[in-house]
């Protein structure tokens, strides 16, 4: 079965349709690459993606052990370079919303840096992940 579909409406804009739910989600090219920056980017995808699983995952784990992560935030930083134009870095911070145990925060972080995304990632993308712990 078919992801998405996604269409090219001009103006360096997409948009994209989840098949199966519906749901649809607009690009636009940034700023600094001739865009308005009036929606995430593909390259912002990517980035949020990336934190988006990780807590997916961190969720499956979480529910296998009975640990509470509602209200975790993840905050997303994607660091461009040139020749070629790239993402060369990823930054996630997890702000966890309570304190854990160490076996808990150990089952956390694997979680998160195991996920398929981080997996699927080119291993020149340097991802660099940090968790706040309270």
């Amino acid at each position: 079965m078919k992801t998405s579909e996604v269409v090219y409406t001009g103006g360096l804009r997409t948009s994209c349709v989840h098949l199966r739910s519906g749901q649809t989600i607009i690009t636009d090219a940034p700023p600094d690459n001739n865009g308005k920056g009036e929606a995430f980017s593909p390259t912002d995808l990517l980035s949020t993606s990336l934190a988006c699983c990780m807590l997916t995952i961190m969720g499956i784990v979480s529910g296998r052990h009975g640990i509470d992560i509602d209200g975790t935030k993840a905050e997303v930083t994607k660091i461009m370079a040139d020749q070629p134009r790239r993402v060369s870095e990823i930054i996630v911070e997890f702000v966890m919303p309570r304190s854990y145990t160490e076996k808990e925060k150990q089952l956390l972080e694997n979680a998160a840096r195991t996920c398929p995304v981080a997996k699927s990632l080119h291993p020149d993308l340097v991802q660099n992940i940090k968790f706040s712990w309270k």
